[in-house]
């Protein structure tokens, strides 16, 4: 499995103001010496050495992911938020495009469907889009976000074939199998547990943990125990987390806690919050591998959820 990150914010989209930008700019221009951009080795070594936080960013679109099956040429699609236009983007420059895609809701939350209308292969006729959810009335949803006057082109206009799927259990994508499992989160949310070629990848987005989630039952295990890679909400900081008890997401340390509980290897920090900047979030991320290094855990790798990041299996 080929795992590529195009939204990771949570909420609402939260693009980068031009005074952030300047302030990058100039927090790099303080620190580079004249030998740092004596040539164009140099710099790029100069560039190099920067932490990620400042030469890069996290990225300010909302949810969406894709996962390529070894196996399974038509992709797979985990939420639509603003992240999913970026990927038809690139699915215009693919030779062949591809032609058929299976796409997951994990709910119906505006920052999970506004990329929808804006997915550029929905526009073309040969495109057919499985749609699946375990909540009921997808159609009415997406159809509701694209009637008048929220949004010019009502649904029945795309000219690519949709079909909608009430997920009522696991299903087979090629080689792969997939389930879901209701989370905790306002109206309710969906993760999804993706398996193939021996390797489990979970996506759990706006789910708000909660001792049952840690409980050594039946259901937690066959679904959450030895995970390969988990994408797990981890908005808030555990101040946050309080004051926002009940909000529908979770502290990145009970992230944490969870991925040590469950035996996963590789965490993913995701659904960031759309007020942290990427300076924040850096230390979110250092503060998570301090916690799991205090912990004295060893096989569990933390990382950032930012766009254009890719995981293989």
């Amino acid at each position: 499995m080929q795992i590529r990150f195009w939204g990771v914010r949570g909420s609402l989209p939260s693009p980068m103001l031009p005074s952030q930008i300047k302030e990058k700019i100039a927090a790099i221009l303080e620190q580079a010496l004249p030998e740092d951009i004596a040539s164009a080795e140099s710099r790029r070594r100069f560039l190099d050495s920067l932490p990620s936080w400042l030469y890069g960013t996290v990225g300010g679109n909302s949810p969406c992911l894709t996962i390529a099956i070894d196996g399974f040429d038509e992709p797979v699609i985990f939420d639509c938020g603003s992240g999913m236009r970026e990927y038809g983007l690139r699915c215009l420059d693919q030779d062949p495009m591809p032609r058929r895609y299976h796409v997951f809701f994990s709910h119906f939350h505006w920052d999970h469907l506004l990329g929808f209308p804006f997915f550029d292969p929905a526009y073309d006729p040969s495109v057919t889009l499985e749609l699946y959810s375990p909540m009921s009335g997808l159609g009415d949803v997406l159809q509701g976000q694209m009637c008048s006057p929220y949004f010019p082109v009502p649904i029945e206009k795309l000219p690519a074939k949709r079909k909608c799927h009430h997920l009522q259990q696991p299903i087979a994508l090629g080689p792969a199998e997939l389930s879901f499992r209701k989370m905790s989160h306002p109206g309710d949310s969906y993760s999804y547990l993706l398996t193939s070629g021996g390797k489990r990848f979970i996506y759990a987005t706006d789910t708000e943990l909660s001792p049952s989630d840690f409980a050594q039952d039946e259901e937690n295990v066959r679904f959450f125990k030895d995970a390969d890679l988990l994408v797990l909400d981890s908005q808030y900081t555990i101040g946050e987390a309080i004051d926002k008890y009940n909000w529908g997401h979770s502290a990145f340390n009970l992230s944490v806690d969870f991925a040590v509980n469950w035996g996963v290897k590789h965490l993913v920090l995701f659904h960031h919050d759309p007020a942290y900047d990427d300076r924040k979030l850096a230390g979110m991320l250092q503060s998570a591998r301090w916690y799991l290094e205090r912990m004295n855990v060893k096989g569990l790798e933390v990382s950032l959820a930012t766009e254009e990041l890719e995981i293989a299996l």
